[in-house]
């Protein structure tokens, strides 16, 4: 006789697999029998978030998943305590995925492994991006450059200490990216001088940056500068 769980129909399990968190369980549930795998990658198939922080990826796990995640909209890779292994070569190969060219935000908060070819590869293709962290890596203007061709409906962007960007790569991206709301540069070498001349192409623009002005004279805070 078949077991009662093996009668459930795959949109079923695929509903209950949605509430599973962890990567390792679904991985483990994926190899239990072949509707069980079909469930799984349903279920992958209709998320809009995928957060991979706090958990130790490589580029095969993680680039399978997304390409798996065909409704996706947001995307989380941020490096965490246990250590990303995501490199240039993960980025690229998630680049392909069908999901890349819907996506509204990405993180890539404190990739120390990645560089400019990788970023360039990921944002070509993100053509909807509206929230972008690239806070706490080693992109110089080149991904600065891409950003500002492939991405016109960016609304914030997180480059904290990212000391390798300069006002060259900045004044292309405020000048290209005319909906950008709110910038992070906090801990960047970028002389305030630019900032100021960011403010006069776009008075509209949130700073945040140390040592700058506000329009009203006053000094700017971290508080004051909410980045999404």
């Amino acid at each position: 006789m078949e077991e009662e769980i093996d009668r459930l129909p795959t949109d079923l399990l695929s509903h209950i697999f949605a509430f599973l968190t962890s990567f390792t369980d679904l991985a483990q549930a994926s190899g239990v029998c072949r509707k069980w795998k079909e469930g799984v990658k349903q279920s992958v198939g209709r998320r809009r978030c995928l957060s991979f922080a706090g958990w130790k990826m490589d580029d095969d796990s993680t680039a399978r998943l997304v390409h798996l995640a065909f409704s996706l909209k947001e995307l989380d890779i941020s490096r965490s305590r246990w250590g990303c292994q995501v490199t240039d070569e993960g980025l690229c190969r998630i680049s392909a995925a069908n999901c890349v060219p819907n996506l509204t935000s990405i993180s890539l908060w404190g990739m120390t492994g990645i560089t400019d070819h990788g970023v360039v590869h990921l944002i070509s293709k993100a053509s909807s991006l509206q929230h972008l962290n690239i806070g706490g890596t080693f992109v110089t203007d080149d991904s600065l450059f891409a950003i500002a061709e492939s991405c016109p409906h960016l609304k914030s962007i997180v480059l904290w200490s990212c000391r390798h960007v300069t006002e060259v790569g900045l004044v292309s991206l405020v000048n290209k990216c005319r909906k950008l709301e709110a910038m992070d540069v906090w801990g960047t070498r970028v002389p305030v001088d630019c900032f100021i001349a960011l403010l006069a192409m776009s008075p509209a623009l949130h700073i945040k940056a140390a040592g700058l002005l506000s329009n009203n004279g006053g000094a700017t805070s971290a508080s004051m500068l909410p980045v999404a």
